[in-house]
């Protein structure tokens, strides 16, 4: 695996977007929607109607399986990841400290390298404690050599590895499935603007 897996490490929200090229039009938009928030005081705070969130696609590169963890608010098995801490600045490691805290993985790393994966705009519905608004999610890709390691943080909070293929199945959301789809490309070697001529 490469990667620096440093908390902390890696590039603010604005660098991290200037450097991103969208690959669908819906990813254009979401981008767009998202770049007022680099001029935020605090991008993650849950008070704005949308607000940037980061997570992880974690995959287990030797047999391509990716583990998935079970959200009980959304009823779905959906990537880790989640809200920013006050005073965290890079979604990296935003991304990285829930990953780690979500499926107690010791030897998490970005892969291949610390970069986004996708950037997606989603709905979040009401609940008791909050009204409905939309997470601007920041999407990476993380690595273990270890997955038997992985334990959910909580009982309700299971964690699942597939194959790729099988979880691209499973997946409910659009986004998830164009997730995935990019992993898979990553772990073909790379997607074709990387693949070498």
């Amino acid at each position: 695996m490469t990667g620096t897996g440093i908390p902390g490490a890696g590039l603010t929200l604005s660098a991290l977007l200037a450097g991103h090229r969208p690959r669908t039009a819906e990813e254009a938009a979401d981008l767009a929607r998202l770049a007022p928030l680099t001029a935020a005081d605090d991008p993650y705070a849950r008070e704005l109607p949308l607000h940037v969130t980061a997570s992880a696609l974690i995959v287990h590169p030797a047999e391509r399986r990716v583990l998935l963890r079970w959200h009980a608010r959304m009823q779905d098995w959906l990537q880790v990841g989640g809200h920013g801490d006050p005073g965290e600045e890079f979604p990296a490691a935003v991304a990285l400290r829930d990953a780690r805290e979500e499926t107690g993985l010791p030897d998490l790393a970005f892969w291949p390298a610390e970069e986004l994966l996708h950037v997606v705009v989603l709905p979040v519905p009401a609940s008791a404690h909050e009204s409905a608004h939309e997470h601007a999610d920041l999407r990476f890709v993380l690595a273990t050599g270890t997955p038997d390691a992985a334990r959910p943080e909580h009982p309700d909070a299971r964690l699942r590895w597939l194959p790729l293929d099988e979880a691209a199945r499973a997946a409910r959301g659009e986004a998830l499935r164009e997730s995935l789809a990019r992993v898979a490309e990553l772990l073909d070697g790379g997607p074709p603007a990387r693949r070498p001529h």
